[in-house]
């Protein structure tokens, strides 16, 4: 993502003797760092210059068909190494791969990047890579709220007891809990449609926006200016451009872009945490393979590595949101450099990261593992101290008084809780209250009291209502592709 006169410096060596980015050789999928890569970049670069030159040619100007069909049959005839050779000494991208292009199509050469400026192409190219990068997010994220859904579903029923302040809190239900998790993704998910939605082409807007050059280009002809604008930007699929630009479109809209990912990645890193947190409990793990090794030291463990992984590439992600606002803040008047070099690393970065830890996401989400004996066995921990409302109001019933009662159980629930963190015993209070005759009338309703099922509200129908009225709604666009499963990285 460079832009005029940044010439990005000497090519590094590629192999094991010079530093990798681990989100292109490690983490993130073929297809996203393909559409960041130099082949697609410059690849498009000539392909605006084709369009350009097809949309002058239709407005007048003295463009042959066979400057135009010797440019479309050199779009992918790039020479990288004389591209580079050019750069180094023109110490400007742009022009080098101009010049390398009109080698390979000298009929061409003059109309190439007639009347643009370097952001003609640079910017242009950015939305482009944007938008096509938004397309490999979008249906990922969409497959993994599927997957969440169809777990939440299944576990709509199953009690699991609820922390608030990471405390026992009143029972919930394990699909109820996965669809937290699903609300938020399916709002990043709108958020991600209503951005990539919104971008707009930069559009043919000259050096500092004014349409000058092609104004002169056109002898003053302000309507075939405006439709060379238009022209170009339907070739390229935007329905519309920004009226007003500098030098370069916005940089706000970066802002818009890595806000929302950064937003996922605050989701995605929430998610894997609970999952991290529910592995320590041994209620719920992530896909373990047969092979898989948890820890050089210890055999017996079963470490939640890809949840560890989403929350380390996450909190990148969430970081990244600082370049662009610092970027848009600091262009002075029509544009200044100062942006090229760091947006060339963070839009690239943001869009690898949340490709990753989608990726991994899925993965996680198609392989989810629960124990329902321990969720169990939890409850029963926890579910006599929460049941001591309904034992007070059952005993009312009964022909009891509620304060002697509310006496009796606070002393019986005060021994059990000292068997519990001064003995390390199990809770024994419900045995207490059938040892004590003071509650004979309610004994035989202690097993109907204490049903979890009993202590989950409404949260199985909100699973059923959430899912059949927000969720399925949304993953509706998504359905072709919701088989594809997910390729995790080393």
């Amino acid at each position: 993502m460079a832009e005029s006169g940044d010439s990005g410096g000497q090519q590094a060596p590629c192999g094991y003797d010079s530093y990798r980015s681990p989100l292109a050789s490690r983490y993130a999928s073929p297809e996203m760092c393909f559409v960041f890569s130099d082949r697609y970049k410059f690849r498009t670069w000539r392909q605006l210059w084709l369009w350009l030159a097809e949309a002058e040619q239709t407005l007048g100007l003295p463009i042959t068909d066979e400057q135009i069909q010797e440019m479309r049959s050199n779009l992918d005839n790039i020479d990288f190494k004389m591209a580079a050779e050019e750069e180094k000494q023109l110490r400007h991208d742009v022009m080098a791969h101009a010049h390398t292009f009109g080698r390979c199509c000298p009929k061409a050469a003059a109309v190439i990047h007639l009347g643009a400026t370097s952001c003609y192409v640079g910017d242009n190219t950015d939305l482009i890579i944007l938008r096509n990068a938004f397309d490999l997010l979008l249906p990922k994220l969409a497959r993994v709220i599927s997957r969440l859904a169809d777990f939440a579903k299944e576990r709509a029923d199953l009690p699991t007891l609820g922390f608030t302040h990471f405390q026992p809190a009143q029972l919930t239900t394990v699909g109820k809990r996965c669809c937290l998790w699903i609300q938020d993704l399916c709002m990043d998910l709108q958020n991600l449609e209503r951005v990539r939605d919104d971008l707009r082409f930069r559009g043919v807007k000259g050096a500092t926006g004014t349409q000058a050059s092609f104004l002169q280009l056109f002898e003053g002809d302000d309507q075939k200016v405006e439709q060379l604008d238009k022209m170009v930007t339907e070739k390229a699929g935007f329905k519309r451009a920004f009226i007003i630009t500098g030098q370069t479109y916005t940089r706000k809209l970066d802002i818009e872009v890595l806000s929302v990912l950064a937003s996922l990645g605050a989701s995605v890193h929430k998610i894997c945490t609970d999952i991290r947190l529910l592995a320590n409990l041994k209620e719920m793990e992530e896909p373990f393979e047969k092979q898989q090794i948890g820890s050089s030291a210890m055999p017996y463990k079963r470490n939640p590595m890809r949840s560890e992984r989403c929350c380390s590439l996450a909190r990148h992600l969430m970081t990244l949101i600082m370049d662009p606002l610092q970027t848009a803040s600091v262009q002075w008047f029509e544009r200044t450099l100062d942006d090229s070099a760091n947006r060339r690393i963070c839009l690239a970065e943001a869009f690898l990261t949340a490709d990753t830890i989608l990726n991994t996401l899925q993965n996680i989400s198609e392989g989810l593992v629960v124990y329902p004996k321990v969720t169990e066995r939890r409850i029963r921990q926890e579910l006599p101290f929460m049941a001591t409302e309904n034992i007070i109001m059952a005993m009312v019933k009964a022909g009891g008084n509620r304060q002697d009662c509310h006496e009796k159980i606070r002393v019986l629930s005060q021994q059990a809780a000292a068997v519990v963190k001064q003995e390390g015993g199990d809770n024994d209070l419900i045995e207490r209250i059938q040892a004590d005759a003071y509650f004979s009338p309610i004994h035989s309703q202690l097993d109907h009291l204490l049903d979890p099922s009993s202590f989950t509200g409404r949260a199985s129908q909100q699973v059923q209502r959430f899912l059949e009225e927000e969720v399925y709604p949304l993953l509706k666009p998504y359905e072709s592709v919701m088989k594809v499963k997910a390729e995790l990285c080393l």
